[in-house]
């Protein structure tokens, strides 16, 4: 793979000081943890002060329009940054899927930026930010205390945010957990009109030990690969029939490299949890090989590759043991997961070994693949208490025309089908999907039979993406005179959402009553006479929310606990509760 893009004239502090940026999505903010993990163990310091930081790096996002111009937003907000603080950040270096679309292009255009790190070259960070790698750490790098920061200042730091601004907490080991919207990140519940606010992730400065787990390295077993590529993988047939086709072809990227990414991390990787107290995300593949026409993330992420179950169960394993009970399955396509190691039903394997360990309490997977939810697959799910009766399931749409164009293929009843099969097989689970309006050739009876199906299907938590015209997919290519007028596309998105609000609010309803195991997160981002929880039925970040108004038998509440509770309350997306005990 090609190495990061380094300025030999500037030179790099001993211990220098690092600050991060993550934007994006969940599998953007592992590929952070991972290049945190990386610095820490070879030197680095981390720290959440901007004005305190060395270096600063930007984990750029570039799904769609709206996040590329996000990306391009902070590292010139980090840029000024760099040439108003006196000199103190030296060095800035952008990494992620905005490198992999305009490598050349930041550098060129963006001459304050010293260095590009690819998806595919993580470990390209060292040598961005001019240090030189020791020894393969053992286990995972994780923050040793768990001690949350007070109320006050957890909403100082939220203020801060909003002002765009980094700042630091009161304790040294506590992540900052303030998820702003992201323009990648539409859910259920509106974004504020004509604002995305930037998704920030700063790591809080480590204790100087390193270790994890008292003194001693974390034990584990599974397949270690060296610089985190697995030699022993082979591909989907797929993926070769999409190569062969062109599907990740980036000859019209200027400034992009040919090569596509492939890297994958594993346990022995050092990473840094910036998740809450008692939560953590393991990515369990990369890449993707579907031919999506309104889709660039495999150009940007290369085949699709899982690693090895062994690696996946042994840094469950590890974080279990360093305090984690809740643990979110991502990538690209969880349910593609092993057919590339030749496992038939891997996901379902991979979940029949997760779900057992000890002192797990919720597994969940996101961003399956509707064609490839099987029977089995929902069997597992039901067999286990500790598995989220949680099914992400990204449909796109549901007229066959919409769909044929997209490359998706299916259509209205067929999901239909698979929302019952689910809903009979795993009881009490609950659905979340996400669509595109506005797609190349909609037409007013395509957008019509979608809304329909939204008032058949009834599903619990829906997102609504606009469509976004990405040069180098497929779509981009379609003719103008099918291109949806923005107007248009922004009104059938208003009134998918006001229907989904009101059925939200029909099903919100029936929760009134509930006996529910709630992980509290802590005070309220909305307002500090609230605290704020989820259960196993809302994923990280992206679902409604639980309010906590009354603590029960309780002075205080200690976030990344779990605590009984009684659901008193509901509104649109979002309930209120009680705690019982």
């Amino acid at each position: 793979m090609p190495s990061a893009v380094l300025d030999p004239a500037i030179s790099a502090p001993s211990k220098p000081k690092v600050g991060f940026v993550s934007l994006g999505c969940p599998k953007n903010l592992v590929d952070s943890e991972v290049m945190m993990g990386l610095l820490h163990h070879n030197g680095a310091e981390l720290t959440p002060r901007a004005e305190d930081a060395e270096i600063i790096v930007i984990n750029t996002c570039s799904f769609i329009d709206s996040a590329k111009q996000e990306s391009v937003n902070t590292i010139l907000e980090m840029v000024q940054h760099k040439q108003k603080n006196g000199g103190k950040a030296q060095r800035i270096i952008v990494a992620g899927c905005l490198v992999e679309r305009y490598r050349d292009e930041i550098q060129k255009n963006i001459p304050e930026v010293d260095a590009v790190v690819g998806t595919g070259e993580l470990e390209a960070i060292l040598a961005a930010a001019g240090l030189t790698p020791t020894s393969n750490s053992p286990f995972n790098i994780l923050p040793q205390d768990f001690n949350q920061p007070s109320i006050e200042s957890h909403t100082q730091t939220d203020r801060a945010l909003l002002e765009g601004n980094l700042v630091n907490e009161t304790t040294v080991t506590q992540q900052l957990v303030h998820r702003a919207p992201s323009a990648v990140n539409q859910h259920s519940r509106p974004e504020v009109e004509g604002h995305i606010a930037p998704q920030l992730r700063i790591v809080q400065s480590l204790a100087e030990t390193g270790t994890t787990h008292g003194d001693e390295p974390l034990a584990h077993t599974g397949d270690h690969i060296q610089r985190g590529i697995d030699p022993g993988n082979t591909s989907r047939p797929e993926g070769d029939l999409r190569q062969q086709q062109g599907r990740f072809s980036r000859e019209s990227w200027d400034g992009a490299t040919a090569a596509l990414p492939e890297y994958l991390y594993n346990d022995a990787t050092p990473r840094i949890l910036t998740t809450p107290r008692a939560s953590a995300y393991i990515k369990i593949a990369e890449g993707c090989d579907h031919p999506c026409s309104f889709c660039i993330i495999p150009q940007l992420r290369g085949k699709f590759r899982s690693r090895r179950m062994g690696s996946i169960i042994a840094e469950a394993q590890n974080l279990i043991a360093q305090g984690v009970r809740e643990i979110t399955l991502i990538g690209q396509d969880t349910t593609c997961y092993g057919e590339d190691l030749g496992l038939k039903e891997g996901l379902a394997q991979l979940l029949d070994g997760l779900a057992v360990l000890p002192g797990l309490r919720w597994l969940r997977f996101l961003y399956t693949y509707p064609n490839k939810v099987t029977t089995r697959l929902l069997e597992t799910m039901a067999r286990h208490d500790t598995i989220s009766k949680y099914l992400d399931v990204p449909l796109q749409h549901a007229s066959p025309n919409v769909l044929k164009t997209m490359k998706r293929g299916g259509n209205a009843q067929i999901f239909l089908n698979l929302i019952a099969k689910a809903r009979q097989i795993v009881p009490g689970i609950v659905i979340r999907t996400s669509f595109i309006v506005g797609f190349p050739g909609e037409t007013e009876a395509d957008y019509k039979l979608l809304e329909d199906f939204v008032k058949a299907a009834r599903i619990d938590w829906l997102g609504v993406f606009t469509y976004s015209d990405e040069e180098g997919a497929k779509a981009f290519e379609l003719p103008d005179d099918t291109k949806v007028p923005n107007r248009t596309i922004q009104a059938r998105r208003r009134k998918l959402m006001k229907l989904q609000q009101k059925i939200s609010t029909t099903e919100k309803l029936k929760w009134v009553g509930r006996e529910i195991d709630l992980l509290v997160e802590g005070p309220s981002e909305e307002t500090d006479l609230l605290w704020e929880g989820r259960t196993s039925l809302h994923a990280p970040e992206i679902d409604g929310k639980v309010f906590i108004n009354d603590f029960g038998p309780h002075e205080e509440l200690v976030p990344g606990t779990f605590y009984r509770a009684e659901i008193t309350e509901s509104h649109d997306y979002d309930v209120v509760a009680r705690i019982l005990e």
